[in-house]
This record gives structure tokens, sequence and C-alpha cells, in this order.
């Protein structure tokens, strides 16, 4: 069975606040790590009521200081709203406060919408169109400084911090290939394209110093619970949550609500159907069987799991149900 890895947004539940949102990511990364997942990796989203991850840096700042041993990474950082020095000096923070730990996923996405992305001081065109070059300036923040070089990242010049890039289309896919980076793919939200990305980045990879062979992360809605009813019931605060986001009305995560399929129309039951078709739902045994057969079908090296769970035990309980089928699956294969 291939690793587990854990992303985590800080859900901001209804009723809840910010602060208990990112006390409950520190509760889980102290028990993913413990279940043996080998990353816990937070995203940056902006002006997001239902998300406390914004200060991305931050927020992984409080979770390497609160664990011992997991990777601790962005997943990810969205580079155009940001000059790539300052994520060089950030990352580099990071890396000089807890070595070996902190890695440093990219995407080309504001993260936000258009009148946020202002806010930001950034111009979605010209930012996502310089991605690449963006990307490779940040990459030469953290090499050691050539003779004469007048701008260097302090922390960051010589320190070895992983860089991913991530994505949900082929443009992500290309670049990591060339680049010779790990490629992680947004399948837990956009599917569409995982298939041909996969291939793009597996076929056109040129391996470079960080990466000898192609590397591919999958994203992973898992929703598991003692029955198969209580997890597809579970699941409903991600659909609810998904269409808020659809329709221009995004909030704080929902309660769980029953029958919730009987509310949706066909073109919404259509819609959730095709963007949360990476998901495995279910019972211990329909977990690990799920997981399998996702495995199977895609020859993903790594699954990043998320779990967008109302309440915060249940959330607990489905990571540990994926990590048990995760070592019932790895036991078989022995």
């Amino acid at each position: 069975m291939v690793p587990l890895s854990v992303l985590d947004l800080s859900p901001i539940v209804q009723g809840g606040s910010a602060s208990q949102a990112l006390h409950n990511t520190l509760d889980l990364a102290r028990h993913v790590e413990r279940w043996g997942y080998r990353r816990f990796w937070l995203a940056e989203h902006h002006n997001m009521p239902g998300i406390a991850s914004a200060a991305t840096a931050v927020v992984m700042g409080h979770v390497a200081s609160g664990t011992s041993t997991i990777r601790v990474g962005a997943g990810g950082i969205m580079l155009p709203n940001h000059a790539p020095l300052v994520i060089a000096e950030q990352f580099g923070t990071l890396e000089a406060l807890y070595p070996g730990r902190i890695e440093l996923g990219l995407g080309r996405a504001p993260g936000t919408d258009q009148v946020t992305a202002h806010a930001l001081r950034r111009s979605l065109e010209s930012d996502a169109d310089a991605f690449p070059q963006d990307v490779v300036e940040l990459m030469a923040y953290f090499r050691e400084p050539e003779p004469g070089q007048r701008v260097r990242a302090i922390p960051g010049m010589g320190l070895h911090v992983p860089i991913w890039i991530l994505g949900s289309s082929l443009f992500g896919a290309q670049l990591a290939a060339a680049l010779g980076l790990p490629y992680a793919f947004a399948s837990h939200f956009a599917p569409a394209a995982m298939t041909q990305a996969i291939q793009v980045y597996r076929s056109r990879f040129k391996p470079s110093a960080q990466l000898d062979r192609p590397y591919v992360m999958l994203g992973l809605n898992v929703f598991a619970a003692p029955t198969d009813e209580e997890a597809r019931f579970l699941m409903t605060s991600l659909q609810q949550s998904f269409l808020q986001l659809r329709t221009g009305n995004p909030g704080p995560l929902p309660p769980p609500i029953e029958h919730f399929d009987r509310r949706l129309s066909p073109a919404e039951r259509m819609m959730l159907d095709q963007a949360l078709s990476c998901s495995v739902v279910g019972s211990p045994e329909a977990v690990r069987e799920g997981l399998r057969a996702f495995v199977d079908r895609t020859g993903a090296d790594e699954l990043m799991v998320t779990s967008h769970v109302y309440d915060h035990a249940a959330r607990l309980r489905s990571f540990e149900i994926a990590a048990n089928a995760r070592d019932e699956l790895a036991r078989a294969n022995v």
C-alpha cells in the first residue's frame, strides 16, 4: 500500500471560530503523526469564511512546533499572490526552525476571487502567466548563492526545502515534468483531467537534482465511519459546502444533515458526483477496498487524504480508520 498523507484546510465550522479550527488542526496533526501519516499539508485560501489557513506559513509553524516527526508542508502556496523572495524567506525560516521537515507545494491559482486577488495587490493575468519563471526564481533562492549575487534569501539560501508543483490541469503536469519535481494533483475536487495529467507528467518527466523519477500524489476525499450510512451522513457537510462555494456563497462548514441527496436537483447531483468522484466513503471494509481500488486504477505513488468533517472527533476517527485500512493493505501485500 502506498503512503498516506493529510491535507487539512483548518475548517471553521458553523458555530465555531478560527481559533478553535487552528486548535483542531494541531490536534489532528498530532494524531495522524502517531498513526503513521507521512505529511501534513495546509492550503492557502483567502476571504473564505470556512477556512482558517490563509496565513499558511504561520499555521505551518504552529503545527511543526507541536509535532516532532511528521513532514509539514503547504499544499499549497499560491505563488501569484507573493514575491518569490518572500516565500523563500518564510520557508527558509521554517526550515531553519524545523530542519528536514518542511515542504513547499506551489500552485498558480490565486486561491480566491478576483476582488480579493486585487486586495492582495497582484494581477491575475500577468502573475499566472509568470508562474513558471517565479517557480524557477524561487528554487534559485534555496541554492547556494553565486559569486556576486546581490539578492539572497536569508534564511533560505543553501537550505533543502523540497518543492512540489500542484495542479488540476495539464499545465502543472507539464511544468513539474520539465523541472523534475514531484507532482500533486487536486483530484479531491477537480478530477476531470487526472488521468491525462498523470500520463503527461510521467511521460515527459526529466530527472533533476531533487528527484530522479516521477512521483505522483493524488488528493482523495475519505469519509470513514463504523457504518456506510454514517460515513455518507458525514460527507453531507462537504457536499453542502461545495454547493455553497460553487454558487458564490461560501460559508463556515455546515453540520451534516439526513437525506441531503433528496434535496438536490439533478444538476446539483451531477455536479457533486463529478467534482467529488475521487472519494472513498463508508465502513472500514469499504474504505480498505476503496483505497485499494483507487491506487490500482491510478498508479498513485502516494495519497493525500482530506476529510472535511464537521465534528472533530468524527474527523479523527475517519483518519484513524483510513490509517488502519492502509496498514491492513500493507500486510496483505507482504
